[in-house]
Protein backbone atom coordinates (compact mmCIF):
# COMPACT_ATOMS: atom_id res chain seq x y z
CA UNK A 1 0.00 0.00 0.00
CA UNK A 2 0.94 3.74 -0.52
CA UNK A 3 1.09 6.17 2.17
CA UNK A 4 1.35 9.23 -0.24
CA UNK A 5 -0.34 12.13 1.33
CA UNK A 6 -4.04 12.58 0.87
CA UNK A 7 -5.07 15.49 -1.89
CA UNK A 8 -8.61 17.17 -1.31
CA UNK A 9 -11.58 15.39 -3.04
CA UNK A 10 -13.59 17.87 -6.02
CA UNK A 11 -16.46 19.83 -4.50
CA UNK A 12 -19.11 21.09 -6.47
CA UNK A 13 -20.54 21.28 -9.97
CA UNK A 14 -18.51 24.55 -11.32
CA UNK A 15 -16.32 22.44 -13.70
CA UNK A 16 -19.11 19.72 -14.12
CA UNK A 17 -19.97 18.69 -18.17
CA UNK A 18 -23.29 18.23 -19.10
CA UNK A 19 -25.20 17.32 -22.23
CA UNK A 20 -28.24 19.05 -22.57
CA UNK A 21 -30.01 18.71 -18.97
CA UNK A 22 -27.76 15.38 -18.42
CA UNK A 23 -25.06 15.65 -16.07
CA UNK A 24 -22.10 13.22 -17.62
CA UNK A 25 -20.38 10.58 -14.94
CA UNK A 26 -17.78 8.08 -15.43
CA UNK A 27 -17.03 5.58 -12.81
CA UNK A 28 -15.39 2.21 -13.22
CA UNK A 29 -15.23 -0.85 -11.46
CA UNK A 30 -12.11 -1.73 -9.77
CA UNK A 31 -10.56 -5.35 -10.02
CA UNK A 32 -7.22 -7.78 -9.49
CA UNK A 33 -6.86 -11.13 -10.56
CA UNK A 34 -4.72 -13.02 -7.76
CA UNK A 35 -2.37 -15.48 -9.67
CA UNK A 36 -2.88 -19.49 -9.36
CA UNK A 37 -0.67 -22.49 -10.04
CA UNK A 38 2.17 -22.02 -13.18
CA UNK A 39 1.58 -24.09 -15.72
CA UNK A 40 -2.13 -23.54 -15.27
CA UNK A 41 -4.44 -22.76 -18.34
CA UNK A 42 -4.77 -18.58 -17.60
CA UNK A 43 -8.56 -18.68 -18.41
CA UNK A 44 -9.55 -21.20 -15.74
CA UNK A 45 -11.23 -20.39 -12.58
CA UNK A 46 -7.82 -22.71 -11.14
CA UNK A 47 -5.51 -20.51 -12.48
CA UNK A 48 -6.82 -17.20 -11.39
CA UNK A 49 -8.97 -15.85 -8.56
CA UNK A 50 -10.59 -12.44 -9.43
CA UNK A 51 -11.90 -9.90 -7.09
CA UNK A 52 -13.82 -6.88 -7.36
CA UNK A 53 -12.97 -3.14 -4.70
CA UNK A 54 -16.90 -2.45 -3.53
CA UNK A 55 -17.07 0.74 -1.65
CA UNK A 56 -19.85 1.35 1.06
CA UNK A 57 -21.23 4.44 1.82
CA UNK A 58 -23.52 6.03 5.44
CA UNK A 59 -26.26 3.63 6.69
CA UNK A 60 -26.73 1.37 3.61
CA UNK A 61 -25.39 -2.39 3.83
CA UNK A 62 -25.24 -2.18 0.07
CA UNK A 63 -22.32 -1.23 -1.48
CA UNK A 64 -21.68 0.67 -4.91
CA UNK A 65 -18.85 1.06 -7.34
CA UNK A 66 -17.00 4.42 -7.45
CA UNK A 67 -18.11 6.49 -9.88
CA UNK A 68 -18.90 10.61 -10.35
CA UNK A 69 -19.28 13.37 -12.04
CA UNK A 70 -17.39 13.99 -15.53
CA UNK A 71 -15.32 17.74 -15.49
CA UNK A 72 -14.20 20.24 -18.02
CA UNK A 73 -10.51 19.84 -17.52
CA UNK A 74 -10.69 16.20 -18.29
CA UNK A 75 -11.47 13.07 -20.04
CA UNK A 76 -13.50 10.71 -19.15
CA UNK A 77 -10.91 7.88 -18.68
CA UNK A 78 -9.13 10.59 -16.15
CA UNK A 79 -12.63 11.19 -14.24
CA UNK A 80 -13.42 7.55 -13.75
CA UNK A 81 -9.37 7.36 -12.42
CA UNK A 82 -10.24 9.73 -10.55
CA UNK A 83 -13.39 8.86 -8.93
CA UNK A 84 -11.38 5.70 -8.32
CA UNK A 85 -8.90 7.24 -6.04
CA UNK A 86 -11.11 9.94 -4.37
CA UNK A 87 -14.08 7.45 -3.02
CA UNK A 88 -11.86 4.00 -2.90
CA UNK A 89 -8.47 5.29 -2.60
CA UNK A 90 -6.92 3.25 -5.25
CA UNK A 91 -5.06 3.42 -8.47
CA UNK A 92 -4.48 1.31 -11.51
CA UNK A 93 -5.15 1.00 -15.31
CA UNK A 94 -8.21 1.72 -16.88
CA UNK A 95 -9.38 0.01 -19.74
CA UNK A 96 -10.02 2.41 -22.73
CA UNK A 97 -12.61 0.00 -23.92
CA UNK A 98 -16.14 0.69 -21.31
CA UNK A 99 -17.79 -2.04 -19.93
CA UNK A 100 -21.14 -0.04 -20.61
CA UNK A 101 -23.32 3.24 -20.54
CA UNK A 102 -26.20 3.89 -18.62
CA UNK A 103 -29.28 6.46 -18.02
CA UNK A 104 -28.84 7.01 -14.11
CA UNK A 105 -31.91 8.92 -12.83
CA UNK A 106 -31.81 10.96 -9.58
CA UNK A 107 -34.12 9.35 -6.80
CA UNK A 108 -36.48 12.70 -7.12
CA UNK A 109 -37.20 11.84 -10.84
CA UNK A 110 -37.47 8.04 -10.85
CA UNK A 111 -41.13 8.63 -12.02
CA UNK A 112 -40.06 11.30 -14.75
CA UNK A 113 -39.68 10.89 -18.33
CA UNK A 114 -38.20 14.38 -18.45
CA UNK A 115 -33.89 14.33 -18.67
CA UNK A 116 -34.03 16.54 -15.76
CA UNK A 117 -31.86 15.01 -13.00
CA UNK A 118 -30.85 12.45 -15.06
CA UNK A 119 -27.00 11.25 -15.39
CA UNK A 120 -25.36 10.15 -18.63
CA UNK A 121 -22.68 7.75 -17.92
CA UNK A 122 -19.79 5.31 -18.86
CA UNK A 123 -18.39 2.60 -16.40
CA UNK A 124 -14.42 0.83 -17.32
CA UNK A 125 -12.78 -1.54 -15.90
CA UNK A 126 -9.42 -0.28 -13.90
CA UNK A 127 -7.50 -3.44 -12.60
CA UNK A 128 -5.62 -1.99 -9.62
CA UNK A 129 -1.80 -1.58 -9.15
CA UNK A 130 -2.19 0.80 -6.14
CA UNK A 131 -3.64 1.15 -2.76
CA UNK A 132 -3.46 4.21 -0.85
CA UNK A 133 -3.40 4.02 3.33
CA UNK A 134 -5.29 6.99 2.76
CA UNK A 135 -7.44 8.48 0.61
CA UNK A 136 -9.87 12.03 -0.05
CA UNK A 137 -13.28 10.13 0.85
CA UNK A 138 -12.72 7.74 3.26
CA UNK A 139 -14.79 8.82 6.38
CA UNK A 140 -17.96 7.99 4.08
CA UNK A 141 -16.63 5.75 2.29
CA UNK A 142 -14.84 2.50 3.30
CA UNK A 143 -13.71 -0.25 0.75
CA UNK A 144 -14.00 -3.87 0.54
CA UNK A 145 -12.80 -6.46 -1.90
CA UNK A 146 -14.79 -9.15 -2.66
CA UNK A 147 -15.76 -12.18 -4.94
CA UNK A 148 -17.39 -11.39 -7.99
CA UNK A 149 -20.36 -13.92 -6.41
CA UNK A 150 -20.22 -11.51 -3.51
CA UNK A 151 -20.55 -8.63 -5.28
CA UNK A 152 -23.55 -9.64 -6.95
CA UNK A 153 -25.21 -10.04 -3.57
CA UNK A 154 -24.17 -6.32 -2.18
CA UNK A 155 -24.39 -4.63 -6.01
CA UNK A 156 -26.68 -1.72 -5.25
CA UNK A 157 -28.34 -1.26 -8.70
CA UNK A 158 -28.98 -3.71 -11.53
CA UNK A 159 -26.58 -1.46 -13.92
CA UNK A 160 -23.67 -2.59 -11.24
CA UNK A 161 -24.55 -6.13 -12.03
CA UNK A 162 -24.08 -5.58 -15.58
CA UNK A 163 -21.24 -4.18 -15.35
CA UNK A 164 -19.51 -6.97 -13.29
CA UNK A 165 -21.22 -9.16 -15.65
CA UNK A 166 -19.12 -7.46 -18.70
CA UNK A 167 -16.17 -7.32 -16.60
CA UNK A 168 -16.01 -11.01 -15.91
CA UNK A 169 -17.17 -11.78 -19.71
CA UNK A 170 -13.92 -9.56 -20.77
CA UNK A 171 -11.39 -11.89 -18.45
CA UNK A 172 -12.71 -14.95 -19.72
CA UNK A 173 -13.95 -16.08 -16.25
CA UNK A 174 -17.57 -16.61 -17.35
CA UNK A 175 -19.24 -17.03 -21.53
CA UNK A 176 -19.35 -13.37 -23.37
CA UNK A 177 -23.32 -13.07 -23.24
CA UNK A 178 -23.10 -10.80 -26.33
CA UNK A 179 -20.11 -8.36 -27.76
CA UNK A 180 -20.50 -4.64 -28.70
CA UNK A 181 -18.01 -2.23 -30.23
CA UNK A 182 -17.23 0.73 -28.22
CA UNK A 183 -15.71 4.12 -29.64
CA UNK A 184 -13.41 6.16 -28.31
CA UNK A 185 -15.14 8.14 -25.38
CA UNK A 186 -13.00 11.41 -25.54
CA UNK A 187 -15.00 13.17 -27.68
CA UNK A 188 -18.06 14.47 -26.01
CA UNK A 189 -20.82 13.90 -29.25
CA UNK A 190 -19.51 10.38 -29.56
CA UNK A 191 -20.60 9.54 -25.43
CA UNK A 192 -24.36 11.01 -26.40
CA UNK A 193 -24.99 9.36 -29.65
CA UNK A 194 -24.45 5.88 -27.57
CA UNK A 195 -26.42 6.58 -24.73
CA UNK A 196 -29.22 7.94 -27.27
CA UNK A 197 -28.80 4.88 -29.19
CA UNK A 198 -29.91 2.53 -26.18
CA UNK A 199 -32.31 5.05 -23.96
CA UNK A 200 -33.57 2.18 -22.40
CA UNK A 201 -30.70 1.49 -20.40
CA UNK A 202 -30.51 0.61 -16.51
CA UNK A 203 -31.75 3.07 -13.98
CA UNK A 204 -30.23 4.14 -11.13
CA UNK A 205 -29.52 6.37 -8.32
CA UNK A 206 -26.66 9.25 -9.70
Amino acid sequence: MSSDAVAAARKGRLKQRYDNEFRLVAGCVPYRVKKGDEGSNPCSSDAAEVEVLMISTPNRADMVFPKGGWEDDEDVYQAASREAMEEAGVKGDINRAALGHWVFKSKSSQNSTSPRGACKGYIFAMEVTEELESWPEQDTHNRRWVSPQEAYQLCRYDWMREALTALLERLSVIEPVAAAATPDLTDQAGMYMMLQASSDGAVALC
